[in-house]
């Protein structure tokens, strides 16, 4: 026991001597921390103009009381320490960049501010929230140089997923569960000869069975999240763009393609063993297809990569 705690507190002694290396090697910090935080006290004070949802003017509070209330959402609690570990992960080519304030950053600010009006004018905080992320990027090319942005692009791509999708996700949600129901449905009556019918989006086997494709099985959930771990996957891993396009892409079929599969698997357990079974299986075993996507992704990475092997770079 002694041991694993010397352990741990050398590793952390030796990440915060490595983390104070890091900060001192990085010009111009408290401009940039300065700058910062004047961007973040307008979205603080200023931040949301809709009070219908939740009465705050504070961009970052509406955003906290979407994340935790929307169930599809969640994720966007997590995606700054993602950014934050990659960016420490690509420490050592941030830090040996050439750096130097470059004024045409300037120019993400203004359009950030500009946009930010514009959500403010609308009462769309959605859009506020793509401004936030806008100009604090500009912010950063504007103290540390273009090679700076050039270099930091993907890792602030992600913060796209801090926009809640809410209400919107209807929009998607319902045509993807239609979809759902029809294939699977149709492989169950085609393939596996079960007498299914269905009826928009409930599916049943007359006194055995039937169940509603709810929107949690429509992919939208495994969809944001496939996209989530894809676009990561895709710059890390590859540089050429078609390749980071084809691997970020897959997760759309992925997703349809794996809740096609639990649906499909929960007819088939529904009818060899009732109800009850089949429902165990959809709220239970929903992690496998997802784990087959992943695997599916990994398998399609492995295809793409070069005889010699592709070079593991952040962009």
């Amino acid at each position: 026991m002694s041991e694993e705690k010397t352990s741990a507190k050398g590793a952390s002694e030796s990440f915060q001597e490595e983390f104070l290396a890091c900060w001192r090697r990085l010009p111009d910090k408290l401009l940039f921390a300065g700058l910062a935080a004047l961007w973040c006290a307008l979205f603080h004070f200023r931040g949301n103009a809709v009070f219908g949802w939740v009465d705050t003017s504070s961009l970052f509070g509406w955003m906290y009381w979407a994340f935790s209330t929307w169930p599809d959402d969640g994720h966007g609690l997590l995606v700054p320490f993602v950014v934050l570990g990659l960016f420490w992960w690509n420490r050592q080519e941030l830090l040996s960049l050439p750096k130097g304030i470059w004024w045409p950053a300037l120019s993400l600010v203004v359009f950030g501010l500009l946009l930010h009006l514009l959500g403010y004018r609308v009462q769309q905080t959605r859009i506020s929230i793509v401004a936030f992320f806008v100009g604090l990027y500009g912010l950063t090319g504007l103290v540390w140089g273009w090679r700076w942005l050039k270099s930091t692009f993907f890792p602030m791509v992600l913060f796209g997923f801090c926009v809640p999708i809410g209400g919107m996700a209807d929009a998607v949600t319902v045509p993807l569960r239609m979809l759902v129901a029809q294939v699977s449905v149709g492989f169950a009556n085609v393939v596996l000869g079960i007498p299914v019918i269905r009826d928009g989006t409930q599916i049943a086997a007359e006194g055995i069975f039937k169940y509603e494709v709810a929107a949690a099985c429509s992919g939208i959930r495994s969809l944001v999240a496939l996209l989530a771990m894809t676009t990561i996957y895709g710059f890390v891993a590859f540089r050429p763009a078609w390749k980071r396009t084809l691997v970020i892409l897959s997760a759309i079929p992925l997703a349809v393609l794996g809740n096609i599969v639990r649906i499909t698997g929960v007819i088939v357990t529904g009818d060899a063993f009732g109800h009850n079974a089949g429902v165990f299986v959809e709220q239970k075993l929903g992690f496998v297809t997802f784990a087959v996507a992943i695997g599916c992704v990994l398998l399609l990475g492995h295809w793409l990569r070069d005889e010699e092997g592709e070079r593991q770079v952040a962009v």
